[in-house]
């Protein structure tokens, strides 16, 4: 992580501490529900944190949160405390397997982002009954999860939703759209999903709508080419595409239709692809998130529950229930709808990337088009 990202990740930190969900406990209350049991105070500084990551398709997992969390550990902990990485290359029994890796390498504290929410829920009991506390990132895993980081989930939704309201304008209705949501392994998933539905019943005609296999863009490329074969490619005025992997699989679809002027298409990630077929206009929008804001956060509270035992007081969590536990203490970072309007003052801004990592060759006169200079 550059030092002008970690001066962002700063930057936005403090306001986003104060946000927390409707209807959840304070930060007294989650810090008295926080008691994750075995701290490790002896080791002192000299912790092993375990991480364990979903899946290495999505940029963000390498670009982002490996090294951040990897760095921010080390400084917690004064150069002392390691990570053991893993990634589960989406599958699930494969990352029930590195549980079983952490629990036998004796890890401290393990941070874990479930491939399948439903299905870690032994592996996360079995690393508990071991003295581990799981703090669950970016996915509300089930199970006896000791704390939990991620982005409002819903909100993402309902930004995504507006942004494809805001551009449909008055032909909001005078075509379909087809809804490509996420994979039904993942919670968030979902939660886009209700978000998203939430803003768009009632204002839109959905054509088409599908759950998409592992979230993979191969997968949205063919439930695309099935929605356009069965709706017929002038009746698409929308697609609702839960992230940008997906978007991109879904405009190469359309491009293959041969329709020359695409229906605008969301996103999510801030993938570099994304924000360049922002640039072009072939995507409408993506959502912003702090990646190393929310591995900044769990780095927190991971080395705080494996000294102490709880989420520190200082991090203003609120809680959340999952499926099999309730009063979780939560930490929930807040989303931008981003669009052409302002690469500037997000992706550039916060350092995800340069102005020459975006207006290659290839994109700089659309760049200059849109004042992206």
């Amino acid at each position: 992580m550059n030092t002008r990202m970690r001066r962002a990740a700063f930057a936005v930190a403090a306001g986003a501490m104060a946000v927390s969900l409707a209807a959840c406990g304070s930060a007294k209350e989650s810090s008295s529900k926080g008691d994750t049991g075995k701290p490790s105070a002896s080791k002192g500084d000299a912790l092993t944190v375990g991480l364990l990551l979903p899946e290495n398709q999505t940029a963000r997992y390498e670009k982002f949160d490996k090294p951040i969390i990897e760095q921010q550990i080390s400084k917690l902990t004064n150069g002392k405390g390691k990570v053991e990485y893993l990634n589960a290359k989406q599958d699930a029994t494969l990352q029930s397997q590195q549980i079983d890796t952490m629990i036998t390498k004796k890890v401290d504290v393990l941070i874990l982002d479930a491939v399948d929410y439903k299905a870690v829920a032994q592996g996360v009991k079995k690393a508990k009954d071991a003295g581990i506390p799981v703090v669950a990132y970016d996915r509300l895993a089930e199970g006896p999860i000791s704390a939990y980081t991620s982005f409002d989930n819903e909100e993402v939704g309902k930004t995504q939703g507006q942004a494809l309201l805001k551009a449909l304008g008055s032909k909001a209705k005078s075509g379909k759209i087809v809804m490509m949501n996420g994979s039904v392994t993942d919670p968030n998933a979902a939660q886009f999903k209700k978000g998203a539905h939430e803003v768009l019943d009632g204002k839109v005609n959905v054509g088409k709508e599908y759950d998409t296999k592992e979230w993979k863009p191969e997968n949205a490329n063919a439930n695309m080419e099935g929605a356009i074969s069965a709706l017929g490619k002038d009746k698409i005025v929308g697609v609702y595409s839960a992230n940008d992997g997906m978007a991109g699989g879904i405009i190469t679809a359309l491009k293959s239709a041969g329709l020359k002027k695409l229906p605008p298409v969301t996103g999510q990630d801030a993938e570099l692809a994304g924000v360049q077929r922002i640039v072009a206009g072939e995507q409408y929008m993506s959502v912003f998130k702090s990646y190393p804001q929310e591995a900044e956060t769990v780095a927190k509270m991971a080395v705080s529950i494996a000294k102490t035992g709880k989420v520190d007081s200082s991090l203003g969590a609120s809680t959340v229930d999952s499926g099999t536990e309730k009063g979780i203490p939560a930490v929930i970072v807040p989303v931008v709808s981003l669009t052409k309007d302002n690469i500037q003052d997000t992706v550039i801004k916060q350092g995800y990337y340069t102005l020459g990592d975006i207006c290659t060759a290839k994109y700089k006169a659309a760049c200059d088009k849109i004042g992206l200079k």
